[in-house]
């Protein structure tokens, strides 16, 4: 029969539980190996790093410092931020010798010759990258100040005075409050990769009056340039749910969702966009109704939004340091995000004003309509302006049935070019405006003045990088109308330190469809964000809803939002919007 010996017991003396550490048992043979961390990002199937550079060698017995070290590959470039949890710590199982390391010393204690090209070459370069060399975290900017050769001047241009660039965060176009509820979010990437394609629209009716287009601003030069002069005029910009035709289509069931051309081409063009916008999304049975907040993106002009250092608002004070001095100028810049809006909206408008005949001839051309928001106490003339209320099918198959009515706009008529009542030489005119090449947020624009004339394809091609999506926006309203010509007009500052005078340098005309494929502008794509955020409200109950644009990043998110959510704002709206826009 087997013996069977009972294996000895540790007994705790101290009376907790496990083994006491007065009393550790030999067996134990790793109680005075340290312990290495680790996190998911450690790479643990690499048992020998020969690439590791970095040089952990301590002149004494003892756990190597890591607090200094920059871990993370060739040449320590992982940033400190960026540092793995536990990396770095493999080092305290190495064993360094004291004997070895104190006894040696360096024979040759002559200077190397220096490199060819500078001595900062490589710490320009490495900067940039945030490097380690050159005066620890600083010499990512201080290495790339170029001292000679190549490498500095490549070193400074990534990194090079980031620290005085205003990379703070936009606010929301409208203040998202903690009750609504978050539906859905899509990225921009996917909106690109939507396409419907749509057969041409049937034209319900037309509102409004029409002047013909000066043909003379066609033959602008920058030497015989022409002030923009300050015209009189009141155009509505009326949002959907207000717009008492769209409510007469909509109670005879024409269509189920109704926008305008200027909330649809934001939309269709969203993927382009940066700065943030809202749009809001009313749904009353079966119908979808597109509105647009008063005083909102919608009613002003973005300038340089794509470019690569768009123009900046001052940085509001901090309210959570009530302490903190801020330096706010007596006299606000002109060459601010906001300021340099409003100034674009002004041009727009008043362009489109002057550049029209009102005394006959050629006479005015008077639609199937008067205006629907002229009312009969209004004594201010009109301006140039007509409505077309056109509907889009957006069925995919036979069977279904959803159409979207649109109300769009064209400003004039060309003279000759046939019956505008039939839709027959329709223009749509706009204004690009240069403010200070010098300043913050031109966009490496040239001087229109010295190059519109002999390089124009170089003006042209700048403003279609820095206002992509303003220009996709026009593009894509000026076909949603119908138009058969843009007028883009070219206005500058008088003088670049003066934002109230204005010359017009020249005039450029363009067909809304051939400029649509320079701007690499996909009208199948627009429709297909369209339709896409119909079905996603189609599918919710009947309410408010909010698509808002993420400030900061390029996401769309749809809110749920109550019945009651704007209604002060649009109360006040619509005691503004009866007096009228005036310009």
């Amino acid at each position: 029969m087997a013996s069977f010996s009972l294996p000895p017991i540790q007994d705790n003396p101290d009376g907790g539980w496990g083994p006491s550490s007065s009393n550790l048992p030999e067996q134990f043979k790793f109680k005075d190996i340290p312990y290495a961390p680790y996190s998911k990002s450690d790479k643990l199937g690499r048992f020998a790093d020969w690439n590791d550079s970095s040089d952990n060698r301590q002149p004494t017995i003892g756990l190597p410092q890591t607090q200094n070290t920059r871990g993370g590959g060739p040449g320590g470039r992982r940033r400190d931020g960026a540092q793995a949890f536990g990396s770095g710590t493999a080092s305290a199982f190495a064993y360094f010798h004291v004997e070895d390391e104190s006894s040696f010393s360096l024979v040759d204690n002559k200077t190397a010759p220096p490199r060819r090209g500078g001595g900062f070459t490589r710490g320009g370069r490495g900067g940039a990258r945030g490097g380690s060399s050159y005066n620890n975290n600083r010499g990512g900017q201080r290495g790339g100040r170029g001292f000679s050769g190549r490498g500095g001047q490549r070193g400074g241009r990534r990194g090079w005075r980031d620290w005085e660039k205003n990379n703070r965060a936009r606010e929301s176009s409208v203040v998202i409050s903690p009750t609504w509820s978050m539906l859905e979010e899509i990225e921009f990437h996917r909106l690109a990769k939507l396409r419907l394609d749509v057969d041409d629209p049937v034209d319900l009716n037309s509102y409004g009056r029409l002047f013909a287009y000066d043909k003379s601003y066609d033959r602008i030069t920058t030497k015989t340039e022409r002030p923009l002069q300050l015209v009189d005029r009141i155009k509505y910009n009326t949002t959907t749910s207000d717009d008492p035709v769209i409510q007469e289509l909509a109670a005879k069931g024409a269509a189920t969702v109704y926008a305008t051309d200027v909330i649809l081409s934001v939309l269709m063009c969203a993927p382009r966009s940066v700065y943030p916008w809202d749009i809001v999304i009313v749904r009353e049975g079966n119908n979808l109704f597109f509105d647009k907040r008063d005083g909102g993106p919608f009613d002003t002009v973005t300038v340089n939004e794509n470019a690569a250092d768009p123009p900046q608002d001052p940085t509001p004070p901090n309210p959570n340091n009530p302490t903190e001095k801020v330096t706010v100028p007596e006299v606000p810049s002109i060459n601010s995000a906001t300021s340099l809006s409003l100034e674009a909206t002004y041009i727009n408008q008043n362009f489109g004003f002057q550049s029209v005949v009102e005394n006959p001839p050629p006479a005015p051309v008077d639609l199937a309509n008067p205006n629907p928001f002229y009312g009969p106490d209004e004594t201010d003339p009109l301006a140039s302006c007509g409505y077309r209320y056109r509907v889009f099918d957006m069925g995919v198959t036979e069977d279904e049935d959803i159409k979207i009515c649109v109300r769009t706009e064209v400003d004039a008529y060309s003279p000759g070019q046939g019956n505008p009542r039939a839709g027959q030489g329709l223009v749509t005119i706009r204004a690009l405006n240069e403010f200070d090449t010098r300043s913050q947020g031109a966009g490496g624009a040239p001087d229109w003045r010295a190059k519109l004339d002999s390089q124009r394809g170089a003006v042209v091609a700048t403003e279609m990088k820095n206002n992509s999506c303003k220009l996709a926006k026009w593009t894509v309203q000026s076909v949603l109308a119908g138009a058969d010509l843009l007028k883009i007009g070219y206005i500058s500052r008088a003088n670049p330190r003066d934002n109230t005078r204005h010359v017009i340098l020249t005039t450029a005309s363009m067909r809304p469809t051939e400029f649509a494929g320079q701007l690499n502008v996909s009208l199948a794509n627009g429709w297909g964000i369209v339709r896409t955020v119909t079905d996603m409200c189609m599918k919710m109950p009947e309410g408010k809803y909010v698509l808002v644009k993420d400030p900061n990043k390029p996401v769309i998110r749809l809110y749920a939002v109550p019945s009651s959510a704007f209604t002060g704002e649009d109360e006040d709206g619509e005691a503004f919007e009866e007096e009228g826009v005036e310009i």
